[in-house]
């Protein structure tokens, strides 16, 4: 399957997603509610079948927090990435994509430590890198760090 045909497949599977044209990938910007239905789709679908999470990335767009999920089918070989936003900076939620992908645990455990971004239903979402009292989220474009100076 090259690229049009699998944009125009995940078009049909993820109806509300908005699609980027992207050369290297099918790229889809999926509405929050509907992000682990959709995931659970991508990987179960016979025509897609993306049984493998290569990586999922916090990402800082001022007015916006994101997750971006680079996804794989082992099978079929071909990719996409997946995005889901939300404007609310001061209680970021999106639904855990563990049950989907068991690589997400560590994935989203990292996001939350470094975004402030909490995953529903996650099994063990606690800091990863920073102490349990550090005050922040240092990857976000607001984080302030008095001490190392960093605006």
């Amino acid at each position: 399957m090259d690229q049009k045909e699998l944009q125009e497949t995940l078009s049909s599977l993820l109806p509300g997603a908005t699609f980027n044209l992207n050369p290297q990938f099918a790229e889809a910007i999926v509405p929050a509610e509907n992000l682990h239905q959709f995931a659970l789709e991508l990987k179960n679908n016979s025509k897609t079948q993306f049984d493998y999470l290569v990586s999922c990335s916090g990402l800082d767009k001022d007015k916006e927090l994101m997750v971006v999920y680079h996804l794989r089918s082992t099978t079929l070989e071909h990719s996409c990435v997946i995005k889901v936003a939300t404007s609310d900076r001061t209680n970021p939620e999106f639904d855990s994509l563990y049950e989907v992908w068991r690589a997400a645990e560590f994935f989203e455990r990292e996001i939350f430590d470094l975004y402030g971004i909490k995953f529903k239903n996650h099994p063990d979402l606690r800091r990863l890198f920073l102490e349990d009292d550090f005050e922040g989220y240092p990857l976000r474009k607001d984080y302030v760090d008095p001490i190392n100076i960093i605006q």
